[in-house]
């Protein structure tokens, strides 16, 4: 996050350079003029209703670090969201900033990169939920397309991805030496349905949903301000579809989300223009917001944790850690297992859940 700063003015002068290419090429030209023709208020609702992605995001960002205290909880949710938005990768980027801040407040990284992997693959799996039910009342006569192979086929295949990722923990108990990286897929699908079923307080799960279900209202609000009408079924899964883009790296998302919703959007039933006017429009929202206010509770959350690191590291160099002997442990995988089972037992003081 120390260069937060840097990738803002980076991700600014980018679009001042989409902006000119707009200016230049004379075919884009009626986009530049959509987008001079949204009222105030269109944008006013765009930043309302992203707001209100952001906080759902918080909601269900507590309910997986149930061992930060509340204020902590909001500060770093916000600063994840912040760093997805700013960084290469999206939400993957968010993660990794959040995981490493997270850590900085006492917890173990292994129960940090578990939960962290149980709250992407819920994300990812109300998404995919969002785009099979988009395609199911498309199919069903929902307005928009129907046809194989922009909706049926997208359907399908999502339901057997689905399918498949929430099957991996049973498959991979039952044949034990999987890779790695099934393995560890399957830790955090794993994670993502304990949390979801036998979780508490449940309620939170609503914040998946809505961390969603406003960032698509977004979408829809700027594509009614430019003066397009698709049906929310069409608008769900070119959202979801042009949202694929988002895991190229490239900071803040820059050209490729904006190239990747537009081009879904046309193919579901939008013009062009209002494709590419609604998008712009929606991304800057979509960049600021969060950005801003990741950046705002980053400020706020960095002399705490300088304030909890001092006194760990006068603590380190006064009483400095006794070597472990290998020969006095089984092997080195019992040293690690140690270790695990130290950071999982340390206690964790937290607010009054508000």
């Amino acid at each position: 996050m120390p260069s937060i700063g840097r990738r803002a003015a980076t991700a600014a002068l980018l679009i001042a350079v989409a902006v000119a290419l707009l200016l230049a090429v004379p075919g884009l030209r009626g986009v530049l003029g959509s987008v001079r023709h949204i009222g105030a208020g269109w944008v006013v609702a765009g930043v309302g209703l992203e707001i209100a992605s952001d906080i759902c995001f918080i909601v269900v960002f507590r309910l997986f670090f149930d061992r930060l205290a509340g204020s902590d909880a909001r500060l770093l949710g916000w600063t994840e969201q912040g760093s997805g938005a700013l960084l290469p990768g999206g939400g993957a980027g968010g993660l990794a900033i959040g995981g490493w801040l997270i850590h900085l407040t006492g917890l173990p990284i292994r129960w940090i990169a578990t939960r962290s992997a149980g709250l992407f693959f819920l994300t990812s799996a109300v998404s995919g939920a969002a785009l099979i039910a988009g395609g199911l009342a498309l199919i069903a006569g929902a307005p928009g397309p129907d046809d194989l192979a922009f909706v049926v086929l997208p359907t399908a295949l999502v339901v057997l991805a689905v399918l498949l990722i929430a099957a991996l923990p049973s498959m991979v108990r039952s044949r034990p030496g999987a890779p790695r990286f099934i393995a560890a897929v399957a830790t955090g699908v794993q994670a993502a349905e304990q949390t979801t079923f036998h979780g508490r307080p449940r309620w939170r799960l609503a914040g998946a949903v809505g961390y969603l279900g406003f960032d698509i209202a977004v979408l829809w609000v700027m594509l009614r301000a430019v003066g397009a009408t698709p049906g929310i079924a069409a608008v769900t899964l070119a959202y979801v579809i042009g949202y694929a883009a988002n895991a190229l790296p490239v900071p803040g998302g820059i050209g490729v989300l904006d190239a990747g919703l537009t081009g879904a959007l046309v193919l579901y039933g939008v013009s062009p223009v209002h494709a590419a006017a609604a998008t712009i429009v929606y991304h800057a929202i979509a960049f600021w917001v969060p950005g801003i206010g990741g950046l705002l509770a980053y400020l706020r959350l960095r002399p705490r944790l300088l304030e909890r690191a001092e006194p760990e590291a006068q603590t380190t160099i006064a009483h400095p850690p006794s070597p472990v002997r290998l020969r006095d442990c089984v092997d080195a995988s019992s040293v690690a297992a140690v270790a695990a089972d130290e950071d999982s037992e340390r206690p964790v003081v937290r607010e009054p859940r508000q």
